[in-house]
């Protein structure tokens, strides 16, 4: 399938298949030398921040919803703790967390995201670094990687590193979207969570539950992102009917969503998954 690049370049990236653990990927994939210059847009939200259209502004209202509603999962399966957020863009989890009384570490490599992280934090149990080789010799209680690891280039590495950081007891929450959802199979090539070339990887829950096995780490709980439906249809609507804008393309992305959580509530396979693991 060959998709386009909607956010910055409006080039065409494919999407294969591989033929052994059927894990999709984004080919050819940018190297990291010039990788950076397809997250150079005002349109990507996560490391600016900004609201420059009604998406964005729908974007950051859900997204106060969503941050309550993570710390509220952390903190019913941990009550405090060391945490550490890798690719954690602008900052606004993590500073929820310190704020909740958590010390906290983020990992972030855009130095404009974690410029902003550091102007607009006062939390001073916070505190943010450019790589994983960067942080003080901790142990952490919580890792987590919210919409992360479809961007890194070396995912099964990460989440061996990360294991290597995490306490005896501790967990780790990766959320990622599903190429298996009803709303990528209606939208496919418009998917708006293929975000080609940003995204290297596509994962489902097979791919998932075989990384963390492959590593050594227990799958224990799949939960559900189910605001994701909606916000991604929105996007994908957009792209399928080229940025115009009318009264009928945010009901049709909302009745997508609704469908969409509606089926998965039979087969699992919602827009959006958090995977939630720890040592075996």
């Amino acid at each position: 399938m060959e998709c386009k690049d909607y956010t910055h370049s409006h080039q065409h990236f494919n999407i294969q298949r591989c033929e052994d653990c059927q894990l999709l990927l984004t080919n050819p994939r940018p190297d990291q030398t010039t990788i950076g210059n397809y997250y150079k847009s005002k349109e990507y939200i996560s490391h600016t921040g900004e609201t420059h259209s009604l998406l964005d502004w729908i974007y950051l209202r859900a997204r106060n919803f969503t941050l309550r509603w993570k710390r509220n999962i952390i903190s019913s399966r941990k009550t405090k703790g060391i945490i550490l957020d890798y690719g954690c863009g602008t900052g606004e989890f993590i500073t929820t967390m310190a704020s909740n009384n958590w010390e906290s570490f983020g990992v972030e490599p855009s130095d404009e995201a974690r410029k902003k992280v550091e102007t607009k934090s006062k939390a001073k149990n916070l505190s943010v670094f450019k790589k994983l080789d960067d942080l003080p010799e901790k142990k952490f209680d919580v890792i987590t990687l919210w919409h992360v690891l479809e961007h890194v280039p070396h995912p099964d590495q990460l989440i061996q590193h990360l294991k290597e950081k995490l306490t005896e007891g501790g967990l780790i929450f990766v959320a990622v979207p599903n190429h298996k959802s009803y709303d990528a199979e209606c939208y496919k090539n418009h998917w708006a969570a293929y975000d080609v070339p940003r995204h290297f990887w596509h994962f489902a829950p097979d791919q998932m539950a075989a990384l963390f096995t492959n590593n050594n780490l227990n799958l224990k709980e799949t939960l559900p992102m189910k605001l994701d439906a909606y916000y991604v249809s929105l996007l994908s609507e957009k792209y399928k009917n080229n940025s115009k804008h009318n009264w009928v393309t945010p009901i049709k992305a909302l009745l997508k969503g609704l469908q969409s959580n509606a089926k998965a509530r039979k087969t699992l396979n919602y827009s959006s998954l958090i995977y939630i693991a720890g040592h075996a």
